[in-house]
């Protein structure tokens, strides 16, 4: 089974620096009025395109991140440790006032981030 990319992130430079860089460039629609300032990123893309989110990094350094749904996500991180990757963040619970498409949802930080299909399990 493929694992779809659903998810996009960048981050990197300061306050809403990056908001107003991919909306002029691309005419994405940005939203970051929530607690986090998180820019909700609105591609335009239609049913074929994904979404995201830009943002200022609270460590400084930039990034780009790529979120791919996984069925199982335990069994996804234990192959990545056997293909030599490793877990920076374990799984973690995100907050639905995020915008994330299944929430709440568990991700781990890879070289990009996966989560399981619907609802984390407790």
């Amino acid at each position: 089974m493929g694992a779809p990319v659903v998810h996009f992130e960048i981050m990197g430079g300061q306050g809403n620096q990056l908001e107003k860089f991919y909306a002029e460039l691309f005419g994405w629609k940005i939203n970051s009025n929530n607690p986090m300032k998180y820019g909700v990123v609105d591609t335009g893309g239609g049913p074929g395109g994904i979404n995201g989110g830009v943002g200022a990094s609270q460590d400084g350094n930039k990034r780009v991140s790529v979120y791919a749904q996984v069925d199982d996500l335990e069994a996804m991180l234990d192959k990545v440790e056997k293909l030599g990757g490793k877990t920076i963040l374990p799984p973690t619970e995100v907050p639905a006032a995020l915008g994330w498409p299944c929430s709440p949802i568990r991700q781990a930080m890879l070289r990009g981030c996966f989560w399981e299909s619907g609802l984390a399990k407790r």
